[in-house]
Order: C-alpha cells, then sequence, then structure tokens
C-alpha cells in the first residue's frame, strides 16, 4: 500500500483545495493508498473535501506564508515576525519530521508549498515532490526592498525548494526557478454539480433571485455595509460556513451538507478575492467572477491577467466591496463578454498518475516518466 505524507500551508484555502483535488483523484487511481494530511487548515475543511477511508489528518505548520488581517488585506511586518521565527526552528523542524518520515516508512512526501517538509524527506531518503502555482520565496522577494531580511527569508525558502526531486507546476503561477525539474499541469478543479433546490430546502434561498456566492474567509463589512447588501431584495447571497451575517437575504451553506465546488455550480456569479482556488472553480463552472485588487500578495499579479483570459469577470475598486456598493457591478453581469480563451482540465487525474508512480520504492523519482498527456 502507498503512503503518502501531504503536506498543505494554511495560508489560505486555494492551497487546500487543489491539494484535496489530486487526493481524491488519487484515490479514484488507487482505493488502497493511504495519505496522512499535515496541516493547520480547518479539519472539517479537509475532511469535507477528502475521501474517508485511508486519509488521516493531523496538525501542524511548517510555513507561514502572509498574515492576514482579512482575505484582502495582509500585514506584512507581523509576516516577516513570524517567518523568521520559524525559520529559527527550521533544523529542529528538518530533523524531527525526517525522524517521523522514517518511522512511519513513507513512500512519498508533497508539499504544497512549505519548503521545510521536502529537505525533511530527502533527509530521510525520501522522494520529496511540490506541487504548487507559486513559491514563498517569489513572494518573500517582492519585499526585499523594504527589508533586507525578507532577501534572507526568501533564499532560505528556495534552497529547500532546491531539493525536491519535482515541481508539478499548476496553472495560473509563476516559474518557480527555485526548483530543478518541473512539469506542467493542466487545472486540477472538476465541475461540480448544480443542487439548486437542494440549497433552497436547506437554507431558505429563493431559487427564483439572482444567486451570488460571497466567497471569502473573512470579510470586515460593517453594519452600513450590509444594510446597503441587504437592499438588493432581488439577489440572494450564499456564504459558506464560517462565513455569514444574520440578514434577511443572506444563507449559509454548511460544508458537512452541500461539497463546496457544488456551491459554485448552483450560484450565478461569485464576488471573491482573485485567489487560485476561487479561479480554478469559476474557469471549470463556467462561472462570472466580481473581485477587486489585492494588496501587498505578488500572486495577485499572475491571478488576474487568468481571470481575464479565462473566465468573464468585473473588476470592482477595493473601496466598492467594503462599502458594500454592489448594486452595479451585478447589474453588469448579464453584458460581461465570454472569456477569450478556454484552458484544459483533468491536471488531478494526471498529478494522481504522476504521484503514485513516484511512490515506488528503490526507483528515482527522476526517472519515472510522466503520464501521456502532461505538459
Amino acid at each position: 500500500m502507498p503512503q503518502i505524507a501531504w503536506y498543505i500551508s494554511a495560508h489560505g484555502y486555494g492551497h487546500g483545495v487543489r491539494s484535496t483535488d489530486v487526493i481524491r483523484a488519487l484515490h479514484v487511481a488507487e482505493p488502497e493508498v493511504s495519505v496522512l494530511v499535515v496541516s493547520d487548515l480547518d479539519p472539517s475543511f479537509l475532511r469535507n473535501r477528502l475521501p474517508a477511508s485511508s486519509v488521516r489528518i493531523r496538525p501542524g505548520a511548517f510555513d507561514v506564508g502572509m498574515v492576514q488581517l482579512d482575505s484582502i488585506r495582509v500585514d506584512v511586518a507581523a509576516s516577516l515576525e513570524r517567518v523568521e521565527a520559524l525559520h529559527a526552528r527550521r533544523a529542529d523542524l528538518i530533523a524531527s519530521e525526517a525522524d517521523f518520515l522514517a518511522a512511519g516508512g513513507y513512500d512519498l512526501a508533497v508539499a504544497d508549498i512549505p519548503a521545510i517538509p521536502i529537505e525533511a524527506a530527502k533527509k530521510a531518503g525520501i522522494t520529496a515532490v511540490a506541487v504548487a502555482s507559486f513559491g514563498w520565496d517569489w513572494i518573500y522577494g517582492e519585499f526585499a526592498d523594504r527589508d533586507e531580511r525578507w532577501a534572507a527569508a526568501a533564499a532560505t525558502v528556495a534552497r529547500g525548494y532546491a531539493k525536491a526531486d519535482l515541481l508539478l507546476r499548476l496553472p495560473f503561477g509563476e516559474a518557480m526557478p527555485a526548483f530543478p525539474r518541473s512539469e506542467d499541469l493542466p487545472v486540477l478543479a472538476s465541475p461540480g454539480r448544480p443542487r439548486r433546490g437542494e440549497i433552497s430546502q436547506l437554507t431558505g434561498a429563493d431559487p427564483s433571485r439572482r444567486w451570488i456566492l460571497i466567497c471569502f474567509t473573512s470579510l470586515e463589512w460593517s453594519e452600513k455595509a450590509l444594510d446597503r447588501v441587504e437592499r438588493l431584495a432581488d439577489c440572494s447571497f450564499i456564504t459558506v460556513a464560517p462565513l455569514g451575517w444574520a440578514r434577511r437575504n443572506f444563507h449559509t451553506v454548511e460544508r458537512e451538507r452541500i461539497p463546496f465546488w457544488d456551491v459554485v455550480a448552483s450560484v450565478d456569479a461569485v464576488i471573491s478575492k482573485p485567489g487560485y482556488g476561487i479561479l480554478s472553480d469559476c474557469v471549470v463552472n463556467g462561472k462570472p467572477l466580481i473581485y477587486s485588487e489585492r494588496e501587498d500578495f505578488r500572486e495577485y499579479g499572475v491571478i488576474e491577467p487568468a481571470i481575464r483570459r479565462y473566465v468573464r469577470h468585473l473588476k470592482i475598486p477595493v473601496t466598492q466591496l467594503y462599502s458594500g456598493d454592489l448594486r452595479s457591478a451585478i447589474d453588469a453581469l448579464d453584458g460581461l463578454p465570454p472569456p477569450p480563451e478556454r484552458i484544459p482540465a483533468g491536471g488531478a487525474a494526471l498529478a494522481a498518475v504522476r504521484l503514485l508512480g513516484l511512490c515506488a520504492r528503490g526507483r528515482p523519482a527522476i526517472r519515472v516518466p510522466p503520464p501521456e498527456g502532461a505538459a
């Protein structure tokens, strides 16, 4: 039985979305595969997206990412403090995790996208693979001109990435040159199943209204902003718990009842930050995306061009989002042109086949050819 330790950054749900997409595909390709997920993401989020059999969850954080004030805003100073504190413990973390992997008999370690588990895996003599669209070295490098400590942090992460046997690079990302070998994958996400009637019964949302998914981990709307949104009586605003507001046209869906991808498939449009996970879901489900700019997070610079290429979209100022002034954006949805390009999907199945090939003991990871159809 192949055994895989999968490390997922808790920076945002996008890392969890794409990792769980591949883990589900692993179980389709090989039902007996055993996966340990190591992450500080909400366990209920992970369990909702993961197959129940042969998947275990262990709390653990091996990267910081960026400290977020909410889903849009980043605290750069607090981020640097936490990154430096983590890197001060780096040698001990590598040693202890290497011992854990060796003792557990793991065949493969996968990271999205902490560097420390990659170094631990190599110390334990285990194949290490990254599955990601960007690296923290790239994110941190943007702040080097503000404080030279960011350059040192980026270099530390890049040295860890350089020890990986393989990067499976996802769309909507950067070049990731720190990794010595990479292969490109198509979009991982798969279309959801429209369940509008069931959601209506569960939440009371009027199926005859326009349904707008408000997709944020957190969003600091004032009472005045909520009053303004509540006056949009022709719309029902759908949220996924724990996000939600006690207003008459807001309706919260529990992840345990309706998977997130089915929620996306059931709504008419999405309002969200520009992030990897929601972009992928909008692409495969053909949903328009209303978004605003995201400050101090370099990924925005590659995500926004992908939004413009692959989904119907409308950008609004962040001040308009926080004020709850959504009327004009929602009214503009019907007139949005179709996306100029299409992008292939099926990346999760390709990644699963590739990773299962790498689990074979005693075979160097880099000699296993990619499955037919991989870029």
